[in-house]
């Protein structure tokens, strides 16, 4: 097993200079010496480089030209965060602020100049500032939280502490992404709410999903309504059962929650002809993988 990645120390107050709310505007900012860092410079747009690691996939146009509006009426507020990266600047945080000043017309920004020791550490500071921010969507949160486990090898627990927010919060969004690609679009774009979303995931059957799904477009349903629709559909399966395999039923529904507060994970337990059965326990990543063989590997050695 790899070793957990020690903590970097360094989270979203490491991309916001310590300054007056008020950021000089750029006429105003000092110029870069081309070494200094953790100061903030009026720096060209034009040699602003993207962030390769941004979470944000989906940008408002209203919400940006409202920005673009207040940057030609009051300035950039709060200055961008960049690193330095070849003659020019790689973006870490403040996207939405340099396409506004490029609508604007601005040829420079103000820029908060820090040091980044790679690009993992890149990566782990962008996705945790658009985090903790909380301006994504909840795909992108999932898909956030998902790249922290893979790509910066975090455990869920270490996301967890990272942004501040529950291990079971984590492992929730996780779970959106399981939903048809019809559903995940329409949390995407706002469509239906994470309470709707949460409410289909836990139904097993993708076709089942969408039909419920289909069914809160168009007639607008709460979440309370979805969360009753499927416990009916529960209810109406369960009527169909023997009374022998209620009880069994009831038994397997015990062990699947005593699995899944020991594993932290969706577990299911599928009884089959002869006694015989399966387990299914469900992993989100690599890591979360070897998170469920250590707890294994701790409850064989006990």
């Amino acid at each position: 097993m790899s070793k957990m990645k020690p903590v970097l120390g360094r989270g979203l107050a490491s991309l916001i200079p310590r300054q007056p709310a008020a950021a000089p505007p750029p006429s105003a900012a000092g110029q870069d010496d081309g070494t200094s860092t953790k100061v903030t410079v009026s720096v060209d747009l034009g040699k602003i480089q993207r962030n390769p690691y941004q979470p944000r996939t989906d940008f408002d146009p209203e919400a940006l030209a409202e920005l673009k509006h207040s940057i030609l009426e009051k300035g950039i507020i709060q200055p961008i965060t960049v690193r330095r990266h070849g003659d020019g600047y790689q973006l870490i945080s403040g996207e939405r602020r340099v396409r506004a000043a490029r609508d604007a017309g601005l040829s420079q920004i103000p820029a908060y100049i820090i040091s980044v020791r790679s690009d993992e550490e890149m990566l782990e500071l962008a996705l945790i500032e658009n985090l903790q921010r909380e301006t994504l969507n909840p795909i992108e949160v999932a898909v956030s939280y998902r790249r922290l486990i893979e790509e910066c090898n975090l455990t869920q627990e270490q996301v967890s502490e990272r942004i501040g927010k529950d291990r079971t919060t984590v492992t929730n969004f996780l779970r959106l992404l399981k939903l048809p690609q019809e559903i995940q679009h329409a949390l995407r774009t706002g469509e239906v709410t994470t309470g709707h979303a949460r409410a289909l995931v836990s139904i097993e059957s993708d076709k089942l999903q969408m039909d419920i799904f289909k069914r809160v477009v168009a007639r607008g349903l709460s979440v309370r309504e979805v969360e009753r629709l499927v416990r009916n559909r529960t209810k109406k399966k369960a009527a169909r059962t023997s009374p022998g395999e209620i009880s069994v039923t009831s038994a397997v529904s015990s062990i699947e929650d005593r699995l899944r507060r020991a594993l932290g994970t969706k577990v299911q337990v599928k009884p089959l002809a002869g006694g015989r059965g399966e387990i299914i326990i469900e992993f989100y990543s690599a890591s979360d993988l070897e998170r469920l063989l250590d707890l294994i590997a701790e409850l064989e050695g006990r």
